[in-house]
C-alpha cells in the first residue's frame, strides 16, 4: 500500500515526493513535479517553515512569493533533530518515491540520512541532493545563492551592454535552471527504477547547471582567440538577430537564414542590402555587424513598433515587441495558453501565478490550482494515512 495520489491528474500521478527544500531552486523543482501530477509533501522547520514564507510581496497577510512556488503542495512540520519526529519522517519516507533536499552537502548526513543509510533502509527511494556546487569538488562546502552561481557560471559575463557593469539575469535563472534539471533527473530516475526496482541518488549542483546552459559560448572559447562578453541584445553569431529602435520604442527581429534577411531588406525598403558584398551571408553579416546595424536602424526609426510588426509578420519574419511584465500578463495569447492560473482559496486574495507550459493530450490543464499550504497544515491527515498504512 502507498500514500494516496495527488489531486492533480498527470503523468506522475501516483508518485509521492518528500520535499525538504526551501526558497527557490528546490521548491521550483517540486512545483514542476506537482504540476505533472506528483503528490508533494513539504517537510518544514517547525519554528519558521520555508524561509520564503517571509519574502514579499505580501497580500492579505500571506507571501505571494511562497504561494507562487508552493501551490498544490502539502505541509508537515518535522524537527529532524527530535528522535520522535525522526520516526515520523522515516515512516513518511517508507511510503514515498522521491526525497529532495537542498541543504549544504553533509548536513542531512549529520542528521542520520546519508545516501547509504537511506538506500539501505528505503531501497526504492530516489534521492535528489540539490546544492550550490554539488557533493564533490573543492567548492562543495561553499554556500550559494542564485547571484553567486550566475556570477561564477559565466552567465553574468555575457549579459548586459558592451562595456557595461556585470549584469544579473533579471529572473533567478541560477535557481530555476537547477530546478528544471532536478525535475529531469527525477523523472529519468523514476523511469530507470521501473527496470531495476531500485532508487538512485542524483547529485545536482547549481553551478553545473549554469555551465550547462552556456550554449555556444564554451565552443567559442575553444575555437577562437576571443573570450565572449556582453553584446547587448544581439546574437553573437547570427545577424541580424537583435533589437532595433523604432519611432516609439524597440522591437526584436530574428533573421536566422539568408531568405529571411532578403525579406527583411525588402521590408526595410532597401533590397540592395541583400546584394551588398558585406552582407551576402550570415558570416559576412556578423563580421560587418556594426555597418549593417547602422543601416537597419536608420530605417527602423522611421515607423512605429506596431507598424513594423504588422509589416514584418505579414512577410513571415520572426519578430516581436519587447513586453514588460504587465504586457505579458495582459497578452491574449498568454491567456489562451492558460499560462496564468488562479489559486483556489488562496490566502493572498485572487492571486494568479504562472501556469504549466507542458500541455498533454491525455490530461486536462485546469485554470485553477490548489493553494499553497499553511505551515504544518496537513499534519493530521498525513499522520492518519501513515497510521492506516502501518497498521
Amino acid at each position: 500500500m502507498s500514500l494516496r495520489k495527488s489531486n492533480v491528474d498527470g503523468p506522475l500521478r501516483g508518485i509521492t515526493v518528500v520535499d525538504l527544500t526551501r526558497v527557490l531552486a528546490g521548491p521550483y523543482c517540486t512545483m514542476v513535479l506537482a504540476d505533472l501530477g506528483a503528490r508533494v509533501i513539504k517537510v518544514e522547520n517547525p519554528s519558521t517553515g520555508d524561509d520564503s514564507r517571509s519574502f514579499g510581496p505580501f497580500t492579505k497577510g500571506g507571501s505571494a512569493y511562497f504561494a507562487s512556488l508552493n501551490r498544490g503542495k502539502e505541509s508537515i512540520a518535522i524537527d529532524l533533530k527530535d528522535p520522535n519526529e525522526k520516526i515520523l519522517f522515516d515512516r513518511l519516507l517508507r511510503h514515498s518515491d522521491v526525497l529532495i533536499e537542498n541543504y549544504r552537502p553533509g548536513v542531512l548526513g549529520r542528521l542520520g540520512y546519508d545516501w547509504e543509510i537511506i538506500h539501505d533502509q528505503f531501497p526504492r527511494l530516489i534521492y535528489l541532493a540539490l546544492s550550490g556546487f554539488g557533493r564533490t569538488g573543492p567548492y562543495a562546502q561553499r554556500p550559494a545563492y542564485d547571484l553567486v552561481v550566475q556570477a561564477m557560471g559565466g552567465i553574468m559575463s555575457l549579459t548586459g551592454q558592451l562595456g557595461g557593469e556585470p549584469t544579473r539575469v533579471g529572473s533567478s535563472i541560477g535557481d530555476i535552471t537547477a530546478g528544471l534539471y532536478g525535475a529531469i533527473g527525477i523523472t529519468a530516475a523514476l523511469h530507470e527504477r521501473k527496470s531495476s526496482d531500485k532508487g538512485c541518488m542524483v547529485d545536482l549542483g547549481m553551478l553545473d547547471c549554469q555551465v550547462a546552459i552556456l550554449e555556444n559560448a564554451i565552443a567559442r572559447v575553444f575555437t577562437t582567440d576571443h573570450v565572449p562578453g556582453p553584446i547587448g541584445s544581439r546574437h553573437p553569431t547570427i545577424t541580424p538577430f537583435s533589437s532595433f529602435p523604432t519611432s516609439d520604442g524597440h522591437i526584436v527581429v530574428a533573421c536566422g537564414n539568408n531568405v529571411l534577411f532578403y525579406k527583411f531588406a525588402d521590408c526595410l525598403g532597401v533590397p540592395e542590402l541583400a546584394t551588398d558584398s558585406r552582407f551576402l551571408d550570415n558570416a559576412l553579416r556578423t563580421l560587418h555587424v556594426d555597418d549593417l546595424t547602422a543601416k537597419i536602424e536608420f530605417h527602423t526609426r522611421k515607423r512605429s513598433s506596431s507598424e513594423w510588426l504588422e509589416l514584418l509578420l505579414e512577410a513571415g519574419i520572426p519578430c516581436g515587441p519587447i513586453n514588460n511584465v504587465q504586457q505579458v500578463v495582459d497578452d491574449p495569447h498568454i491567456a489562451s495558453r492558460n499560462m496564468l492560473v488562479s489559486l483556489e482559496d488562496s490566502k493572498p486574495s485572487e492571486l494568479k501565478v504562472a501556469g504549466n507550459p507542458l500541455k498533454f493530450s491525455k490530461y486536462a490543464d485546469p485554470v485553477t490550482r490548489d493553494s499553497a499550504p499553511e505551515l504544518d497544515e496537513n499534519r493530521e491527515s498525513i499522520v492518519r494515512e501513515l497510521d492506516a498504512l502501518d497498521s
